[in-house]
């Protein structure tokens, strides 16, 4: 997870060598860009030898693509334990909101920057892996945001048309949160959001 601290070398030793890889480069991405971040770099904070990097990944590009597929992971794992407190469509909704609102709150050893793969997306170039991993995750939100809006509207065009609605909410007020560096535009949205499914 991108909020756990430098682990010590001899810590870092005693786990797998991919593990070790994935999480100082989580950090060091989402703190420093991943062009601002090199594999000397990555492997120091791992506690590991630049052999295991290419042991476990084929590439740097390989790490980012790998590192994006944990945010992904690492999101759903928020929304989860919200859901589990859902009881009906709306609190499902609101519970994407609440999943984005708890992954600005994580203890980020650099400070919040916001989405990290939207972030990492905008180094990527055009046709980068590493850009569908990002657009499949946002997709995957808008989904979900459908999916709970099929409790409150009848015509899957209209929640489509409300997911994406939100979905956009959603992404601009992480995008100014980032800027920010609180929760307080997402908690905003979340209340928007709440306001505009309160009548359905």
């Amino acid at each position: 997870m991108t909020s756990k601290k430098t682990a010590p070398a001899n810590t870092a030793s005693r786990r797998p060598a991919r593990d070790a890889l994935l999480e100082a480069a989580a950090r060091r991405f989402y703190a420093f860009g991943l062009t601002g971040t090199g594999i000397d770099t990555i492997t120091a904070e791992a506690g590991v030898a630049k052999k295991s990097l290419y042991n476990n990944f084929a590439s740097k590009a390989d790490l980012v693509t790998a590192y994006l597929y944990a945010r992904h992971e690492e999101w759903l794992g928020l929304y989860r334990a919200r859901l589990e407190k859902a009881t009906n469509p709306k609190d499902r909704v609101l519970a994407v909101f609440d999943a984005y609102a708890d992954h600005a709150d994580l203890a980020y050893e650099h400070g919040f920057r916001g989405c990290g793969l939207l972030n990492a997306a905008a180094e990527l170039p055009a046709g980068d892996p590493g850009r569908e991993v990002v657009r499949k995750h946002k997709e995957d939100v808008e989904a979900l945001l459908a999916e709970h809006l099929a409790g409150l509207l009848p015509d899957p065009a209209d929640q489509a048309a409300l997911a994406r609605h939100l979905a956009f909410l959603l992404e601009g007020s992480m995008v100014r949160a980032g800027l920010d560096g609180d929760d307080n535009c997402v908690r905003e949205a979340r209340s928007i959001a709440a306001t505009l499914i309160g009548a359905l």
